[in-house]
């Protein structure tokens, strides 16, 4: 029987709530693997489960609240538990590219603020070497064009993106330049590079961030830990 992609989607959406305990404050990604968390923790919450989450966009916090899914913000929280989000690549090394959904500002923060940062993808998301996909990178909209023009120069081909014709703007309320690279080298030397640049916000690049990555393939679920130094959560093998 051939399984489609949001059927392995679905299926690492719903193991990452193994992760989920009792009274834990919790980062929520966006994307459309991420809805099928949303889904499982509106059951655990129905169960008698205790958990608050933020949400890192605007579709999410409406995803949380149809879910019945309790929301704080970080008025009241200072640092969270666990992340769980997505990505439109990982590589080898766990280091990722977001922002195909153009949350990425938001999901590094709430990727910065958590004990822990555990990525759900499909098969599809692993890649050998990052660059496939093109790197978001959010931009402040005041002389975005400079910003695009000093991008070309690191290599990349940034595309000003557009929804319905319209320029797309994040929740934040800046642009988004698709910036497409023939391939990746190192991650971390090119996030330094764009972040250096005046008018980049953020950058889809998330360098040495991830602990797991929960990956639905074909043939079943695989777990990459990153390693099996430091803090991990409670169900982890490096417990």
């Amino acid at each position: 029987m051939k399984i489609n992609q949001e059927e392995l989607k679905k299926a690492a959406g719903e193991a990452s709530i193994k992760y989920v305990e009792d009274g834990m404050k919790i980062g929520l990604g966006s994307g459309s693997t991420v809805y099928w968390l949303i889904q499982a923790l509106g059951q655990y919450i129905k169960d008698g489960g205790k958990i608050e989450g933020i949400p890192s966009s605007e579709q999410t916090q409406r995803w949380a609240a149809e879910a019945g899914v309790p929301l704080t913000t970080f008025s009241k929280v200072e640092q969270l538990d666990v992340t769980i989000d997505g990505a439109d690549e990982v590589d080898k090394n766990l280091q990722l590219i977001k922002g195909g959904g153009g949350a990425l500002f938001r999901e590094k923060i709430i990727a910065a603020a958590a004990k822990t940062l555990i990525i759900i993808v499909d098969e599809t998301k692993k890649v050998k070497q990052l660059g496939r996909f093109p790197l978001p990178v959010e931009v402040l909209p005041f002389g975005w064009e400079v910003t695009a023009n000093r991008i070309s120069k690191l290599g990349g081909k940034p595309e000003l993106r557009k929804k319905d014709g319209d320029i797309y703007r994040s929740d934040n309320g800046n642009y988004i330049l698709d910036c497409s690279f023939s391939y990746i080298a190192d991650p971390a030397i090119l996030e330094s590079q764009l972040k250096n640049i005046v008018g980049v916000v953020e950058t889809g690049l998330f360098v040495n961030m991830a602990d797991k990555v929960i990956v639905g393939k074909s043939d079943g679920l695989e777990v990459i830990e990153k390693n099996c130094e430091g803090g991990r959560l409670k169900n982890s093998p490096c417990s």
